[in-house]
């Protein structure tokens, strides 16, 4: 009966420490698997996150005197449409807003 548990202890010895060096190894496998990835990542996101470039608006057309006041409110309902879209910053559309009116 001695020999068999010997037996049994071993196999169980051998059995966990397998166990816990295949943990290791994946774990050490996965994380170099991540920096790998990370700099694809950092990559693709910024990508992603740079925003289209935005086209000047053609200039207008020279308004006719008593004409001025409605083409300037056009342009700034314009100028709002692209800060809602997302295309102009707040510093882009304020910068546009003070030419249009000065």
């Amino acid at each position: 009966m001695p020999g068999l548990l010997r037996g049994v202890a071993r196999t169980a010895v051998v059995a966990g420490t397998a166990t816990a060096v295949s943990n290791r190894v994946s774990r050490r496998q996965a994380g170099r698997w991540a920096q790998q990835s990370e700099p694809q990542q950092a990559y693709q996101q910024q990508a992603y996150q740079q925003p289209p470039p935005v086209a000047a608006a053609p200039p207008a057309p020279a308004p006719a005197p008593g004409d001025e006041m409605s083409t300037k409110i056009e342009q700034l309902k314009q100028l709002g449409a692209l800060k809602a879209q997302g295309l102009l910053t707040e510093e882009e559309f304020a910068a546009e807003k003070a030419k249009l009116l000065a």
